[in-house]
């Protein structure tokens, strides 16, 4: 009795941890470290740098991106952006002729 007792607590044990391995992994959240979080999200190039404070940005998809910043190496700010349409940057030049052209 004892051994199948043993067996089926082993066996439970490892079926929690398996399920541990399949979950998702979090590609950012505050608190965690800068390398941690470059070595999930290689697609981050700098956007700012300042003192202490690091501003990456991420794109997450077409019309969208992050911008993470760090201090002192510990992610502080996630904020998620929009990118403008490109009508609206069309607009914007029809509508401004005399100023150069962003890129």
């Amino acid at each position: 009795m004892r051994i199948v007792r043993g067996f089926l607590v082993l066996s439970f044990v490892l079926l929690m941890g398996a399920c541990t391995i399949f979950q998702p992994r979090i590609p950012y959240q505050l608190g965690m470290s800068e390398s941690k979080f470059l070595r999930q999200n290689r697609s981050a190039v700098i956007s700012q740098l300042g003192d202490g404070r690091k501003v990456y940005r991420v794109n997450t998809d077409e019309r969208f991106y992050l911008l993470v910043t760090f201090e002192e190496g510990v992610l502080t700010q996630l904020e998620e952006k929009e990118l403008l349409p490109v009508w609206q940057q069309q607009r914007m030049m029809e509508e401004n002729p005399a100023a150069p052209p962003r890129q």
